[in-house]
């Protein structure tokens, strides 16, 4: 039976602490669009309408949402270029390559995850200390 792996917080206010930094991220990379979008703008897809094309399913009124918190989290940059009308372009910033290594993390969990699901391996007994 695996171990669990996890360095133990030495007290609550850790804990806490831990607990709030987690949650930071997960509301900040979680969801189900803000990903796709990551993955659609590193793709070159930088406006509006090109990036709702490519991820199937999201609405313009979610996509328009999810861009404005993504731009507010630093993650990406919106450019709004002269003329008539207007063009508005997204692009990835230099602090949403710190999600890299993040990224590649749940993709590899997520392939193990799915597996592991497949196979019908999944742990049903608790993990112990």
């Amino acid at each position: 039976m695996p171990q669990f792996t996890t360095t133990p917080v030495v007290s609550k206010i850790e804990c806490n602490a831990a607990l709030q930094a987690l949650s930071d991220a997960i509301y900040a990379i979680g969801g189900k669009w803000k990903l796709r979008i990551i993955l659609a703008l590193s793709e070159g897809h930088n406006r509006f309408n090109d990036i709702q094309r490519n991820i199937e399913g999201i609405s313009a009124r979610v996509l328009s949402n999810e861009l404005k918190d993504m731009e507010m989290n630093g993650f990406i940059s919106r450019t709004v270029h002269p003329g008539s009308p207007a063009i508005v372009s997204y692009g990835l910033t230099e602090y949403s390559g710190t999600l890299d290594n993040v990224i590649r993390a749940l993709i590899e969990w997520g392939m193990m995850h799915r597996m592991n699901i497949k196979n019908g391996m999944r742990e049903t007994a608790p993990l112990s200390s």
